[in-house]
């Protein structure tokens, strides 16, 4: 089959010119040329950020890209493979030295959010008394720009001391035991977490609340991760949001193989 498909309307997830020239590299797990490939990989990892991001079982793909397929096995390889990793690390060191900051981070700042239970959450869901609110946990650590340094996920009634250990390994591996502080809410106090964070050569400071405070307060340090768990996690729900259309839509219809949707799979 020919690599030049009929040409089509483009959507606003295509990527850029520019984007592609980036992430390009990361992606080319073979010749662009080789000879068992039948569509262009830009057009494959068009439709990935087109699924990713519409949220849509893989079966719902538009005809206009490469099948469905085809684009989630592409999906599974790349996964495998670390490439996505690999951008998102060198990608934040690129935006650390262009704003005069050492590559490596010595800093981070660690916070936990809930997010709400879909049915592909399955066994990971818990109930999370605090929040009020049933869904899985997620742990996030950042540099002190926002950009992301770890990430875990567990079940919403999991307490955030048990995941430091985890947190902290990744940290350290990630910036190449660079790591010395973390910033965190009073969620992570008590001798035997600072120990843990300890064990790995990163101090944890509890970022306290005002005696008396009334309404929002803006934390310092603290706010940059509350940030970016912001902007990933709406993207989450959004994803979440569009599959439970589909689900609802399609309830009366006969099952399609038990096929993963997005949200779990990409």
């Amino acid at each position: 089959m020919s690599l030049n498909p009929p040409a089509r309307n483009s959507y606003p997830t295509d990527v850029r010119d520019d984007e592609w020239a980036l992430v390009a590299p990361y992606l080319l797990l073979l010749p662009e040329d080789a000879l068992q490939r039948r569509y262009r990989l830009r057009e494959v990892f068009n439709a990935l950020r087109w699924i990713v991001r519409a949220g849509a079982p893989w079966r719902l793909l538009p005809t206009n890209f490469p099948p469905w397929p085809t684009v989630y096995q592409q999906t599974r390889r790349w996964l495998d493979a670390g490439g996505f990793e690999a951008l998102v690390h060198d990608l934040r060191w690129l935006l650390r030295e262009a704003q005069g900051r050492a590559g490596q981070p010595s800093a981070a700042i660690v916070d936990a959010r809930v997010l709400p239970s879909s049915p592909e959450s399955g066994a990971r869901a818990g109930y999370d008394g605090h929040k009020r609110r049933k869904g899985s946990k997620v742990h996030a650590a950042v540099d002190t720009l926002g950009q992301l340094l770890a990430v875990m996920v567990s079940p919403a009634n999991e307490d955030e001391r048990t995941q430091v250990d985890a947190l902290a390994a990744q940290i350290q591996a990630v910036t190449g035991d660079h790591g010395e502080l973390a910033w965190v809410d009073q969620g992570y106090t008590g001798e035997e977490v600072a120990q843990t964070a300890a064990a790995h050569g990163i101090q944890l400071q509890v970022v306290q609340l005002p005696e008396a405070k009334r309404g929002f307060v803006l934390l310092p340090r603290r706010w940059i991760v509350e940030r970016t768990h912001s902007q990933c996690l709406q993207s989450a729900l959004d994803v979440q949001a569009g599959a439970a259309h589909h689900r609802t839509r399609w309830a009366a219809e006969p099952a399609y193989c038990g096929l993963p949707v997005a949200s779990s799979a990409a």
